[in-house]
């Protein structure tokens, strides 16, 4: 076991795409899935000024907001956005089938983040990635590594499918249940949205000193799954101003492209003193007792139909780009007796328990 830099054992490929692109596929930003290491979408025959190529078995890593930590080995020949760094391993000093492993890793991109620059879409270079440093064991250890992860990667993605299928479940139940919420005719009678909950209700007074200490909600505690994750304890005297509140029992749907789009929204539970203090950039959602339940809420604005339409009617540019909470209080929608949310709400916490044991 050594300990080795990034630019030892790979090296960053800028070939140019010269002949026909007919047919050919091709990769944006876009179709790179958040902590994916696998490819499952990509385009051919669009317009684009593309013209980066990447062969098969090659790294590609997307270089703005690298945050997102997206990064995935390439099944085939291609071409990519230049926004897309494209690594390969260096024949003998690394496995090939180890090195996107090393790279989708927590460790490296914390260390990508620190070299990025630019304010609205910061981008990191290459002469910073070089200087990555790893153990790296010999290569036949390194090829028994990779034999080992690549199997558990199988695994988890027959996991992964059985939870992508509860969760189409949960949402097909809910369209049988109450209906299509943008058909225009509607199962129950017409409401907004802001008459069934309440929109980013008022903090009001609450019976906490500076001393107490309270959950902490960021972004990223935040699950495109639908769960909150990670919380951690700050005194409250540090949080209660700055920072969005919410309780117990809440919804919270983030607002802010591309968390609105990829789905992050959850049901607080179990937070410390009833308290949540989180980033500005959640709404949130009260259900009204006797009339909401949190379940409704949340599976209604985690449909994808819903998404969508809420990112038709975002406001601001480029990476600010913000849902208004006009949109969610002014959101026309069937709802349904209490007696049905609950009802529902039975299925999707069976569907939860499902998905935790799995």
């Amino acid at each position: 076991m050594a300990m080795v830099k990034l630019g030892d054992v790979a090296i960053e490929k800028r070939e140019t795409w010269t002949g026909s692109t007919q047919g050919v596929p091709i990769i944006g930003l876009e179709h790179l899935v958040p902590g994916e290491i696998t490819l499952s979408s990509w385009d051919s025959d669009t317009d684009n000024t593309f013209s980066k190529m990447f062969r098969k078995d090659q790294v590609l890593l997307g270089r703005r907001r690298v945050y997102l930590k997206k990064a995935v080995i390439a099944p085939f020949d291609g071409i990519c956005s230049g926004d897309i760094t494209v690594i390969e391993a260096i024949p003998g000093k690394i496995s090939p089938r180890l090195l996107p492993f090393i790279i989708q890793n927590e460790r490296f991109f914390d260390y990508a983040i620190q070299g990025s620059a630019g304010s609205l879409s910061p981008r990191v270079k290459w002469e910073h990635l070089k200087d990555y440093e790893f153990n790296l064991s010999d290569y036949e250890e390194q090829e028994s590594l990779a034999n080992k992860l690549w199997s558990a990667l199988k695994l988890k993605e027959s996991y992964h499918a059985l939870l992508l299928a509860t969760d189409e479940m949960v949402k097909s139940r809910f369209i049988e249940m109450f209906g299509n919420p943008l058909s225009p005719d509607q199962k129950y009678p017409l409401k907004r949205l802001g008459d069934c909950v309440e929109i980013n209700p008022r903090r009001g007074a609450l019976s906490l000193n500076d001393s107490d200490l309270v959950s902490f909600v960021p972004m990223p505690s935040v699950s495109e799954e639908g769960h909150l994750q990670d919380l951690s304890d700050v005194e409250f005297g540090k949080v209660k101003k700055g920072f969005t509140y919410f309780k117990n029992g809440d919804v919270l749907f983030a607002k802010i492209t591309p968390c609105m789009e990829n789905g992050k929204g959850a049901i607080a539970e179990g937070l410390t003193n009833d308290t949540g203090m989180g980033s500005t950039e959640f709404h949130i959602l009260r259900p009204i007792e006797g009339r909401s339940s949190a379940f409704w809420a949340l599976a209604l604005t985690r449909l994808p139909v819903f998404r969508e339409k809420a990112a038709k009617n975002m406001t601001g540019t480029g990476g600010q780009k913000r849902v208004p909470s006009s949109f969610l209080a002014d959101f026309p929608i069937g709802l349904p007796p209490i007696y049905e949310q609950n009802r529902f709400a039975e299925i999707y916490k069976q569907a939860d328990k499902s998905k935790y044991l799995n």
